[in-house]
This record gives structure tokens, C-alpha cells and sequence, in this order.
């Protein structure tokens, strides 16, 4: 029997990991640096239980694209994301590119604009079709931002021209582009927040197969 690839995604709500007020720092800057560092810490202690020994700051080394990856670990893979209220990382052993984007439903967005702007023509167009739902939208931006994330790219090509493939109804696909390769993702709609998972993959039937996605929610 194949060996079946895993994927583990934790998702935290951010004022658990930043419980201090804004009001305690004496200006944005140095409220934002210390929610950082709480996401840092939480990112280190999760990927030491994963990894079995301690991780600091110092561990990590970037891309020249600025993605960032463990030094000593190189068989370990993760990816984190931050909206204003959650923070989800992904972990693997098994697969090297993966992304992970989360994004709250009540984020207030110019849906209408940004769908103009970002989505590829056929994303508008389903997108439009199924009479507009925020639901979908948040589907499409979060599948685009975490398969970019993963190539390891990040947001250095036009959104509009990668093709999610992303359907109303269904939560996850299959795409491809010529600077990216392949890459399958899934969406996962929990109550307030939508987080969608992204790797490698590949389209023929035979090269195609499922990780198994672990989510915990904190």
C-alpha cells in the first residue's frame, strides 16, 4: 500500500495568542511587532513538537523569494497565514511545497472591485453566475494566495493570471500554470473564517493523490 502524504493545520484565534490590548502599547508599530512575536512563538512551539527539539527564531532561513523554511530541517515543510482575528499554520514531513492562506468571512471587502482585479476571467465569470456569493470569493482569493504561497513565488505575478478552477459548490480543485507547475488545494469554511490548504500535485489520474489533512482548531 502507497504511503499516504499528511498534511497538519492548526488554527488559532489571534487575541489567544495576543491577549494584551492595544491600548497597553503606545502606538500601532508596537503593537503589531508584539502580535508577531506571539505568532512566532506559537509557529516555533508547534513545529518543535513536530520536529522533537527546540526551535527559535534563529532557525529559519528564507528563499530568494522570502519564503521562509527551517534551516537544519529540510524535511520539514510549513507555511503559515494571518487574517486580523486567525492564525493557521501548515506542517508536513511528507510534502515540500505547501501554502496556506486564511482570511475572516466578516473581513469587510470591496468584493465587486477586487474580483475585477484579481480573478482570472473564468473565475469572474463563475463567479458572477452563481450571483456573487462572499462565500465563493473568499474561496477563489484564499485557494489563489495559498497555491502562490506554495509554488514559493508569493505574490509576484498578476492574480488574475492563475485559473483556480475554484467551483461554487465544491471545496478544493485542481490547477496549473506555465511558471507554477501543478497544484491541487482544499477549502476548508468553518464558522467565521475560511482556510484553504495548497501543494504540489500533478493532473494525470496515476500521479494524483490525496494527503490526509489534519485540522485543529485551538
Amino acid at each position: 500500500m502507497p504511503k499516504i502524504s499528511m498534511i497538519q493545520v492548526d488554527v488559532h484565534a489571534l487575541p489567544q495568542l495576543a491577549p494584551l490590548p492595544r491600548e497597553v502599547f503606545a502606538d500601532m508599530r508596537g503593537y503589531q511587532h508584539y502580535k508577531k512575536q506571539q505568532i512566532y512563538a506559537q509557529r516555533n512551539q508547534h513545529l518543535a513538537e513536530l520536529a522533537q527539539q527546540p526551535i527559535q527564531n534563529g532557525d529559519f532561513s528564507s528563499t530568494e523569494f522570502g519564503k521562509p523554511y527551517l534551516t537544519h530541517f529540510p524535511n520539514i515543510a510549513f507555511n503559515h497565514s494571518h487574517s486580523q482575528q486567525n492564525y493557521a499554520l501548515a506542517m508536513s514531513r511528507d510534502l515540500k511545497d505547501i501554502g496556506v492562506d486564511v482570511e475572516d468571512l466578516a473581513r469587510k471587502v470591496r468584493f465587486e472591485a477586487l474580483a475585477r482585479h484579481a480573478f482570472h476571467p473564468r473565475e469572474l465569470a463563475a463567479w458572477e453566475a452563481s450571483d456573487c456569493p462572499e462565500e465563493y470569493w473568499f474561496k477563489v482569493w484564499t485557494a489563489k494566495e495559498a497555491i502562490l504561497k506554495a509554488s514559493g513565488l508569493g505574490i509576484r505575478m498578476s492574480l488574475d493570471e492563475l485559473d483556480t478552477q475554484a467551483h461554487p459548490q465544491h471545496n478544493g480543485g485542481i490547477c496549473s500554470h506555465p511558471e507554477l507547475g501543478v497544484f491541487a488545494y482544499q477549502n476548508y469554511q468553518l464558522a467565521h473564517v475560511m482556510i484553504t490548504v495548497a501543494w504540489r500535485s500533478a493532473l494525470s489520474c496515476t500521479g494524483f493523490a490525496f494527503p490526509q489533512i489534519q485540522l485543529i482548531q485551538h
